[in-house]
C-alpha cells in the first residue's frame, strides 16, 4: 500500500468529523485496519470517541501529543485517522509524514483557522504536505451563505481578539459565519 496524507479542513459545523467518520466506516470493506485518535483536550461529547455534532461516532484513543499517537499505532494498522488536529502539538505533521512514508494512509480532520480567522495549530503545515485537502463549508448563521469561519461567542457577543485561542465548545459557544459576518473586535487591521 502506498502511504498518503488526506486533510479534511473547514470551520465549525462544516461536517469535518462527519466526513472523517464516513471514510473510517468504509475502510474495512477494503480490508483496512483503522486506528482513530483524538486530542484528549476535546472531551465535549465523549472521552474515548470521535463524535460529530449530529452525534455520529466511532471509538477513538485520546492522546496528549503527536509522539504518544505515534507510539500507539499498532503494527497491523493500515489507516490512521486523527480528529481535532488543530489541538495537537507542532510534531503532528512530522508524525503524519513518518506514518505515510511507512505506507500508511493518514486521514486528518481539523479547523484550518481559529476564531480570529487565522491559521490554527499544525493544520496549515498539514494542508501543505498532504496529497489531498478537502475544504468543507458550513452555512452562515446570519445570512445562510457559505461559511468558512468559526465565530466564537461569549455571552451571545463576538469574542475579542485577545481571548484565548484554544477554547473547546459547541453550539453554545460557536457559530459558523461567512467572511462578511465574521466579527472579531480588536483584530488588527491592515491599512
Amino acid at each position: 500500500m502506498r502511504g498518503y496524507i488526506r486533510v479534511i479542513s473547514g470551520c465549525m459545523f462544516s461536517g469535518k468529523t462527519e466526513e472523517l467518520i464516513s471514510q473510517i466506516r468504509r475502510a474495512p470493506y477494503a480490508k483496512h485496519k483503522v486506528q482513530v485518535f483524538k486530542a484528549s483536550l476535546d472531551d465535549r461529547y465523549h472521552a474515548s470517541s470521535v463524535v460529530a455534532h449530529h452525534e455520529a461516532s466511532v471509538q477513538a484513543i485520546a492522546v496528549t501529543s503527536a509522539q504518544q499517537l505515534l507510539h500507539m499505532v499498532e503494527e497491523t494498522t493500515t489507516i490512521v485517522a486523527v480528529d481535532e488536529a488543530q489541538f495537537f502539538d507542532k510534531d503532528l505533521p512530522k508524525v503524519c509524514e513518518h506514518l505515510a512514508d511507512r505506507g500508511l494512509g493518514v486521514i486528518v480532520a481539523g479547523l484550518d483557522t481559529d476564531f480570529r480567522g487565522e491559521p490554527f495549530g499544525p493544520m496549515p503545515y498539514l494542508m501543505s504536505i498532504a496529497e489531498e485537502v478537502v475544504k468543507k463549508h458550513a452555512y452562515c448563521s446570519v445570512c445562510g451563505g457559505p461559511a468558512s469561519r468559526s465565530q466564537r461567542l461569549i455571552g451571545g457577543h463576538p469574542a475579542s481578539y485577545e481571548s484565548p485561542v484554544t477554547f473547546v465548545g459547541g453550539r453554545e459557544s460557536y457559530e459558523a459565519r461567512c467572511r462578511e459576518h465574521h466579527i472579531v473586535p480588536g483584530k488588527p487591521s491592515f491599512e
